[in-house]
């Protein structure tokens, strides 16, 4: 596959603080690229840069293969870009926002008019097209949002935390949305903090930190990463505190903790450990209704390489 966007050793910095440090990776054609990191960690700047809405120290970025700078408007027209901040028009329908957009880029009114209609088909929003913003729910704007961005048909697209705070039903219906896209031939960068989004969409992930790029891979390379092994949890009705400081001396086990009647148990390695749970649950006589593993998840993974602690 080609790839749509180089970076090579790019670095920002604002004054004394360096946002973006020796940045350096590629996004192939057709692919969604989750790019993953907490706050601050130079994720916006990132794609900042790569848009050329910010000037950069050091480095060089190429979109389909040309330099992108500030002027080079045969590049832009590519691009769809759709921030986390909602940017519609209050005093146009749903339908002429669309339009609106689309006519930066599309001046052939019988093609604008197609691809319009394909937008809101697309978001879902053919029923709402003569309703204005304000007369949309917080799920259907972010749905016009979208549409905004993506009307012109880009071959590149910038999806910016498209689903936060919208209800499951909008963001079931915004992530079909994006999986069409990819399938039509579109290529996607795509940030969010709901990793299960990431395991449901991206071909790829890379994680940045403090500016580096700390991981990157499949959802399943990166997940080979975690230290954990799995994850047991169980639904018991009562434990005494002896009862509860034996799991610990349990083998493997990491982590043990018990609120309102549910206990997890975390294992670092081994292989046989839901049957050695179930070994020690019998022979302590220890009372369970529900007792399931799972394996580590991308969120295991994130927050291991990243760190527990709350970001500004």
């Amino acid at each position: 596959m080609k790839n749509v966007i180089e970076v090579k050793h790019l670095s920002k910095s604002y004054k004394s603080h360096k946002a973006v440090d020796d940045l350096s990776f590629e996004v192939k054609e057709g692919e969604i690229l989750g790019l993953l990191g907490p706050n601050g960690s130079g994720k916006t700047t990132t794609m900042n840069c790569i848009l050329a809405l910010l000037k950069y120290n050091e480095g060089e970025i190429k979109i389909f293969g040309k330099e992108m700078s500030p002027s080079a408007y045969d590049i832009k027209s590519k691009i769809g870009v759709v921030f986390q901040d909602v940017a519609v028009f209050d005093e146009l329908t749903v339908y002429g926002n669309i339009d609106y957009f689309c006519g930066l880029y599309i001046q052939d009114k019988t093609v604008r008019a197609e691809y319009v209609e394909d937008a809101l088909k697309l978001v879902g929003l053919t029923e709402n097209k003569n309703q204005y913003p304000k007369q949309l729910s917080g799920g259907l704007l972010r749905r016009l949002n979208i549409a905004c961005g993506i009307a012109h048909k880009p071959k590149l697209i910038f999806l910016d935390e498209p689903t936060v705070a919208v209800d499951p039903q909008s963001r079931n219906n915004i992530l079909e949305g994006i999986k069409k896209l990819r399938d039509g031939g579109a290529t996607i960068i795509y940030t969010t903090h709901y990793m299960e989004e990431v395991e449901i969409l991206c071909d790829r992930v890379i994680i940045l930190d403090k500016g580096k790029i700390i991981a990157s891979g499949t959802n399943d390379e990166l997940k080979a990463l975690a230290k954990i092994e799995e994850k047991v949890t169980i639904e018991v009705s009562e434990l005494s505190p002896s009862q509860l400081s034996g799991f610990e001396s349990i083998k493997n086990v990491s982590e043990v903790s018990y609120d309102n009647g549910v206990m997890k148990v975390v294992f670092n390695k081994g292989k046989n450990n839901l049957a050695d749970m179930v070994d020690y649950l019998k022979d302590n006589k220890i009372q369970y209704s529900k007792i399931f593993a799972e394996r580590p998840t991308l969120n295991d993974v994130f927050l291991e390489l990243t760190g527990k602690e709350l970001r500004d």
